[in-house]
């Protein structure tokens, strides 16, 4: 029997229909650029000091001196005790020259902080001064919002299967649009934060679903420009028009309503952007798959055939489609299992890499809007760079160098003079190139390693693993507090560790993709006994490989 492709090759590759679909589905990615990041300026931590109360009745020299020196800065956790100096101020002394200020005890900000407004009008940090002794809920606001995008990737996937990919995507874009406008009137941190795992909830659940759709309705041709190209440079010009909302708009509850309002234009979508034929025919509805098709070849000026379907057929092969296998069979063998282990292990470290280089934007030297605009810009040619080394190159080899380009040159940051803050800054950039390019290409490179029965768990376990790592990340930045160059050395070390594991797994560039678990490609370095590969056709390699990229 025909398979769908082939059913629908009159529709062309490039026509109307597709150009509309891809870019639509490509721009309904842009909100998630803002969502995705947003935390960069939302829970930014501006300069502080312990504030002095008018009512201390200081003299201009004690309140000057009210604040301690720690390497050449005035603490931002302590004072001097009030009460004491209050009594110098009283006597008519003088500090420094009647009274040693250091041997004066201690105490916390016991009246708040006085926060620089140089950078940013309000963040959450300075709405419910999360500094000092609170500090520690800065990344762990980060780090619940991708808690939520945990939880959405495991629900996305079934959701999607369940109530069709059209549905969940303006379902899942209503509820990270709706949730965040509630979040601009939140009351407390405690309010922030679990409006912030829903809103991470929705996030990764659009995402998904639509880059299932658009990989469900577009050709195998057009199908990997759009899962490599398309919606990642689309995600990327949120992740630019971010830190430019953030430059003119310095408020955090002004900023997040901005940043959501885009949301509510991808509504008039839903009269446009169709349900996945493929999804209607996996659901047993073919007459309405059908009229889908009918619709776009009249937007594309073709004439559909009399019979696009052959319903029985399609009954059979939907009968035909159900499988028996579970995640344990990611364990089944020692090859597969080295590949899982090996995979898990790159998602995660990429993903570290890369939200963590993207959350430090404002710790590094210069503006905090120009390095994370360079951060964003620097994704584009990253993209493209991937989507060029997928066409020509082998996988392991590509992706091993980037990774070990991004890493090495992290490692190199720490012997940059601290007056050449621009070259630490341009190392940072070629580091985070690295690590985009390797993230775009694990999509591809660890769904032709799974076999046909298990791919889509397993790129499903190597995701999850992306996301375990992103909710690391966070803490991975707060490390810079303690010593500026730490968290470059450990994602560096560890981007140019999984790099050379990377190795390790077999080359699949060329190579027909395994349908059974026994005709997978053996991992490099360890003895098998010998076996034989089944042939496969290289174009279905395509076809199969594109629906299952993410």
């Amino acid at each position: 029997m025909r398979d769908y492709d082939q059913a629908t090759a009159f529709l062309g590759e490039w026509g109307p229909f597709q150009v509309s679909v891809f870019f639509l589905l490509s721009a309904s990615i842009i909100p998630n650029g803002f969502t995705g990041l947003s935390a960069v300026f939302l829970a930014a931590t501006p300069e502080h000091r312990c504030h002095i109360p008018e009512s201390a009745n200081l003299s201009a020299a004690w309140r000057n001196a009210s604040i301690p020196r720690q390497d050449g800065q005035d603490s931002q956790c302590r004072r001097y005790r009030l009460g004491t100096l209050t009594n110098y101020s009283a006597l008519g002394l003088l500090p420094g020259r009647d009274v040693d200020v250091t041997g004066i005890e201690q105490e916390p900000c016991l009246d708040g902080w006085n926060y620089s407004k140089s950078l940013y009008l309000s963040t959450i940090v300075t709405e419910w001064n999360l500094v000092c002794e609170n500090d520690w809920k800065g990344p762990l606001t980060t780090s619940l919002f991708f808690v939520g995008v945990l939880i959405g990737s495991f629900v996305s996937g079934q959701m999607s299967d369940r109530f069709g990919r059209k549905k969940v995507l303006f379902a899942t874009m209503a509820v990270q649009t709706g949730f965040s406008i509630i979040q601009v009137f939140s009351v407390n941190w405690e309010m922030f934060t679990a409006l912030f795992i829903i809103v991470g909830m929705g996030q990764i659940s659009n995402y998904v679903a639509a880059f299932i759709l658009g990989a469900e309705i577009l050709d195998k041709s057009v199908r990997i420009i759009f899962s490599t190209l398309g919606v990642c440079i689309f995600y990327a010009i949120g992740y630019m028009l971010l830190p430019l909302f953030a430059y003119f708009i310095r408020d955090w509850r002004t900023l997040l309503l901005a940043l959501t309002i885009p949301g509510l234009f991808c509504i008039p979508l839903w009269w446009i952007i169709p349900e996945s034929p493929r999804w209607l025919i996996s659901q047993g509805r073919f007459q309405e798959a059908e009229d889908i098709i009918r619709k776009a070849a009249k937007k594309n000026g073709i004439t559909p055939p009399d019979s696009i379907f052959n319903f029985t057929e399609l009954q059979e092969q939907k009968e035909l489609t159900h499988k028996s296998h579970t995640f344990l069979d990611l364990l089944k063998t020692r090859n597969i299992r080295i590949i899982t282990f090996l995979s898990i292990l790159l998602w995660m470290i990429i993903s570290v890499g890369y939200f963590g280089l993207s959350l430090n934007t404002p710790n590094l030297h210069g503006d905090p809007y120009v390095n994370c605009f360079l951060s964003a810009i620097i994704e584009v040619p990253a993209y493209v760079i991937a989507w060029l080394l997928l066409r020509s190159f082998p996988r392991r080899y590509s992706t091993a160098s980037t990774l070990v380009l991004g890493g090495v040159v992290l490692l190199f940051i720490q012997l940059v003079p601290q007056e050449l803050g621009i070259l630490s800054i341009v190392l940072v950039m070629l580091g985070k190139f690295g690590i985009t390019s390797a993230f775009s290409m694990v999509y591809v490179y660890t769904a032709e390693l799974y076999p046909t029965v298990v791919r889509n768990m397993g790129v499903g376990a190597s995701s999850m693993a992306s996301r375990m790592g992103s909710i690391l990340s966070p803490y991975f930045v707060y490390l810079g507090a303690y010593d500026r160059f730490l968290p470059f050395i450990l994602m560096g070390s560890l981007t140019v560790l999984i790099g050379m594991f990377t190795l390790c797994l077999p080359e699949s560039h060329g190579m027909p993709l395994p349908d059974t678990i026994e005709e997978m490609l053996r991992v490099k370095g360890f003895r098998y006994k010998a076996g034989k590969r089944l042939k496969k056709d290289k174009d279905r390699k395509a076809s199969v490989l594109s629906n299952t990229a993410l």
